[in-house]
């Protein structure tokens, strides 16, 4: 079997930038109550007119991923797509990327695996690449939040979290073992699905029905509901549990771990992980103090800029671990 290497990453945010402060003119909120709740200072969202959505905000990610993989965008033989806010409740923006960078007919993917989306595509591509399948995959993982979120103090407490943006890495085929993505770990527990969600609009929750049901409008379910206590003690335990797993599976220790990309959902979570498993701040990259959570964009902006930044070098061990609505949750361990 063919093993698979990341060839290249890219990332986009917007250019609008959200502080908490701007915040707190649309909300009761402050500076100090987002930071010690959450260790976000500032995010960055779409500015109406600026031209940016979730499919186009891929595009832009994709197209940095594809000039540093050293290949044409024509030597991609599949797309993978993650995202929880498509443009269009479909088709879904798998088919958008194909189009806008002007690709002939390939295969497009969607994955609906929200904050592990990216992990679940990168396990997707690289079973792929693997069997022989296909050689080049380009996975994207984008988000537009700030377009469904409320921002009113009613929903604060989810709303001061999410940021857009976007991350691509092309995934190549590689003949030498041992180098690359070595293994990929993936779990949903359904049971926990509605602690955070976004119930509607759907089949179940179509918009003329919403507005019949709460004409005035104090129960919405168009926006996104998390308990977040729950999600919080849940997220500690399984981030654990995954890295433990990939690492036991490659016979590798924590003393082994490099470079630790979490997927940012929150400042206080990626440092509880740190601390149980007593890395230095060298070991992990968080970069959520300045995008906020961009769900399954999170892991690939963080991966690219960590490399971007010469922190990930050749050899290094690189593990990322995502965790997140279904509840779903995962791991990838990479040998750089």
């Amino acid at each position: 079997m063919y093993q698979t290497k990341i060839a290249g990453l890219g990332k986009y945010v917007p250019e609008n930038v959200v502080t908490n402060d701007d915040l707190s003119k649309m909300m009761e909120t402050n500076d100090e109550w987002i930071t010690e709740r959450t260790g976000i200072k500032e995010r960055r969202h779409i500015k109406k007119g600026d031209g940016n959505s979730t499919a186009v905000m891929g595009v832009k990610a994709a197209k940095i991923a594809i000039e540093r993989a050293g290949i044409s965008k024509d030597d991609i033989d599949l797309i993978v797509f993650a995202t929880l806010s498509p443009d269009y409740y479909f088709p879904g923006c798998g088919v958008q990327v194909q189009e806008m960078l002007e690709i002939d007919t390939c295969p497009a993917l969607d994955v609906r695996n929200q904050c592990s989306g990216f992990i679940y595509g990168m396990s997707v591509a690289d079973q792929f690449i693997k069997t022989g399948m296909y050689k080049n995959v380009l996975l994207i993982g984008s988000e537009n939040h700030s377009g469904g979120l409320d921002f009113t103090t009613r929903g604060r407490s989810v709303s001061v979290i999410f940021g857009d943006g976007a991350g691509a890495a092309v995934l190549t085929r590689s003949d030498h073992n041992g180098e690359g993505i070595l293994s990929t770990h993936l779990h949903s527990e359904g049971k926990h699905a509605l602690e955070l969600s976004l119930k509607g609009p759907s089949t179940e929750h179509w918009v003329p029905e919403i507005i019949a049901e709460n004409p005035q409008g104090d129960d919405i379910p168009y926006y996104p509901y998390m308990n977040g206590q729950f999600v919080f003690k849940n997220a500690i335990q399984r981030f654990s549990e995954v890295i433990n797993e990939g690492l036991q599976a490659n016979g590798l220790e924590v003393s082994d771990i490099d470079m630790l990309i979490p997927h940012q959902a929150n400042l206080r979570i990626s440092q509880f992980v740190q601390q149980k498993f007593k890395l230095k701040d060298d070991q992990v990259y968080n970069n959520i103090q300045r995008y906020g959570n961009t769900t399954a964009a999170s892991i690939p902006i963080a991966l690219t800029e960590a490399w971007e930044e010469g922190k990930i070098k050749e050899g290094d061990i690189v593990v990322l671990a995502a965790f997140g609505s279904g509840f779903t949750w995962g791991s990838a361990i990479i040998k750089w």
